[in-house]
């Protein structure tokens, strides 16, 4: 008999990865199979809530357990920075360094810093979107200065491990700040990041380029590939924790 009663949730069929929606949030139901107990924890980045079952029989414990627990999911939520919008005159950091959203015309540009001024993003302003085309424009150009950057990392510290440089993409992902796909076939492997690096100190993207240029060394985090990871930047200790407690600051730049 279920610890949560007769509720209608138990008797539907659920699998693994369904959603479903608490207190205006999603909740998103998930099997693991070394998990004791049913649980629930909030997921910063995408903000939304996890519902672990030990194992699909038991994912309809999962769901009548997050419908029971509304109350606590909805302040989990409430805990959560609010979006921040993008418009001009704001003052982002951008891997550490002070840059300036302006007004322009054209196309978006990246202005560097000079006598004594802060770097710059200038992009046409047009009320037809409420803002919109100004924050997919701003939004662009830290895109690319994340591509320039991190690619360049990469490319230290691949030559530093003495392997053959990744092919190096960014993107919105959610889930992690970057990823490593092995070479094969010829081809040559590849890593994308997260573009939100680029709102973070330098160091800190700096660790998870190299975080994953080890993973070309070893596609585990077992011993060895931490050995690499220190050997790069030394301690990620610091860097790890910073990314838990600002990540989720981080996504909802822009939201």
């Amino acid at each position: 008999m279920s610890l949560f009663g007769r509720s209608p949730l138990v008797g539907k069929t659920w699998a693994d990865g369904d959603r479903l929606e608490v207190a205006g949030t999603a909740v998103t139901l998930k099997v693991n199979r070394r998990a004791r107990r049913v649980s629930l924890r909030l997921d910063r980045t995408r903000r939304e809530i996890v519902a672990t079952a030990p194992s699909p029989r038991r994912l309809p414990e999962a769901a009548a357990f997050a419908r029971a627990r509304a109350g606590w999911i909805a302040e989990r939520i409430a805990e959560l920075p609010d979006a921040t919008p993008i418009h001009p005159g704001m003052t982002l950091t951008v891997f550490g360094e002070p840059v300036r959203l302006e007004a322009g015309t054209g196309r978006a540009k990246w202005l560097p810093a000079a006598g004594g001024e802060p770097a710059r993003i200038t992009a046409m302003v047009s009320d037809d979107f409420g803002g919109e085309g100004y924050a997919r424009a701003v939004i662009l150009m830290l895109k690319k200065r994340a591509a320039a950057v991190l690619g360049e990392r990469t490319e230290v510290y691949a030559a530093m491990l003495g392997a053959p440089a990744p092919k190096v993409t960014v993107a919105d992902a959610k889930g992690r700040w970057g990823s490593c796909r092995p070479g094969a076939h010829g081809q040559p492997a590849s890593i994308r990041y997260s573009w939100r690096l680029a709102l973070a100190p330098f160091a800190v993207a700096d660790y998870v380029a190299a975080h994953e240029c080890a993973h070309l060394m070893e596609l585990n985090h077992g011993p060895r590939f931490w050995a690499h990871v220190k050997a790069l930047v030394g301690e990620p200790k610091a860097h790890r924790a910073w990314l838990r407690a600002e990540g989720a600051r981080l996504h909802a730049f822009g939201r």
